[in-house]
Order: structure tokens, then sequence, then C-alpha cells
């Protein structure tokens, strides 16, 4: 993919980055970096609430306590590229999700069925209002090739419900394996979902009919809380 206001990047393998909420590395699960750690600079009073993934800059997204603060970690360099809190965020728990080609960033209200998108400087763009939903959003993801929201929700079973930007419900997915609702990943290219599950220590994979596909975990096995997934990039230009 190429802009020219933005520079350009070519994409490379899938990894996907676990964390859970304490002072501990995000994780790259899968071959090529398995098990690489990426520290979060995190003291023991700042609870992690949850991860992106940028592959166009190779940047993590942490959103950290109280909530409306966010670390951008530089993941080659591991180190911190900057921080910045949220117009409009209230305080509290909530997953994130990140879209591309502006990297705009999707966070969960943490009392409200909302979505609050912000961009990179934390100034608040749009609150979306999730239609037919009961409660916050359990977790989120965005589809970046056909530019929706994607949002875990419900129990026995959990559901992911596909919205538009502007927040009107299209569907719900129905999953067949009981999950955890602390956040979810989604990769746009293989239509696949990545969710913890219910066992604490493994990630599930579902098909876009919500069918269970297979599972990951690091080794030795750990708590994964949360999961962002994307396509390194093998060239970044800017």
């Amino acid at each position: 993919m190429c802009l020219f206001t933005a520079g350009c990047s070519t994409p490379g393998p899938l990894h996907a980055y676990v964390a859970n909420r304490a002072e501990q590395p995000v994780v790259d699960l899968f071959p090529g970096d398995a098990d690489i750690a990426i520290p979060t600079y995190l003291e023991p009073v700042n609870d992690l609430y949850g991860i992106a993934y940028d592959p166009f800059t190779d940047h993590l997204f942490l959103r950290i306590y109280p909530g409306d603060f966010v670390r951008v970690i530089d993941r080659p360099a591991r180190k911190i590229k900057r921080n910045f809190l949220v117009q409009d965020l209230p305080p509290g728990r909530g997953d994130l999700a990140i879209r591309s080609h502006d990297r705009h960033l999707f966070f969960a209200h943490p009392s409200l069925p909302k979505i609050v998108e912000s961009n990179l400087e934390g100034r608040r763009v749009h609150t979306i209002t999730l239609e037919n939903l009961q409660g916050p959003p359990s977790g989120v993801a965005y589809d970046q090739i056909n530019n929706r929201l994607l949002i875990l929700h419900g129990d026995n079973p959990a559901c992911i419900a596909t919205y538009d930007l502007a927040g009107l419900r299209q569907g719900d997915i129905a999953l067949d394996r009981q999950v955890r609702l602390t956040s979810l990943a989604y990769d746009s290219d293989t239509r696949e979902f990545y969710v913890p599950l219910k066992d604490g220590t493994t990630i599930g994979i579902f098909n876009i009919q919500g069918h269970f596909l297979r599972s990951i975990a690091s080794s030795p096995a750990t708590p994964h809380d949360f999961i962002d997934v994307g396509q390194r990039s093998l060239l970044r230009l800017f």
C-alpha cells in the first residue's frame, strides 16, 4: 500500500501480539519472532486495558489506566515513541482498535454502548453510538478492507456484531466456543477473528461464520487478556 501523503509499506507475515493486565511485556506469538517480548514500561500501578497494532508504522498502541492514556511503542526499537491523552474519553476499562490508512483509533466506551474515535494526537473525531447494543463493547476490532467496526458482546454464546461507521448494526456472528470478554482482533485478509478463550492462556481463532478453527498459545502458557494481529511491513518508506 502506498500513500503519497503518508508513505509506503509492503505487507509481510502475520504476527499476533498478546498481553495481560500486569506490568509484563507484550509477546509476539507467531513463528519467526515467536515469544519475543516487547516492553510496555508500565509501573505496578498502571494496569493495561488493551492493545492495538499498526502494521504500517510497526507501532503498538497501549491503552493504560485510567483509560484515556495511550502509550505508543516502536516495536523494532523496543522504545516508547510517545504518550498522549484522548479527548472526551471517560476513565475506565475498554478495548481499542486502529484503522491503518489514517491511524485513527477506536476506543470502547467504558460504560456506554459507544465508540470514541480519535486521531493520533488524541483529539476526538467522532463518538459513535452502537445501535441495539446493551452495555459497553467487550472487544473492538476494525475491518480494514470493508471499513466497518467489529464489536464483541454478549455471553453464552458470545457474539461479534458488525457496524458501519455511523453506528448502524449490520449483523451478528455467534461464536461456537466460550471466550473471555476482554479483547477482539481481526485479520482482514483471511477474515479470521482472534479472541482469548475461557481457559485464559490460549487464543481462539474463528472464521467469519463464528466457527472455531484452531488455537495458539505462548510457551510456557501464560494468561492473555488482550490480542491484536497484523501483517508486519517488510518495507516502510516515509
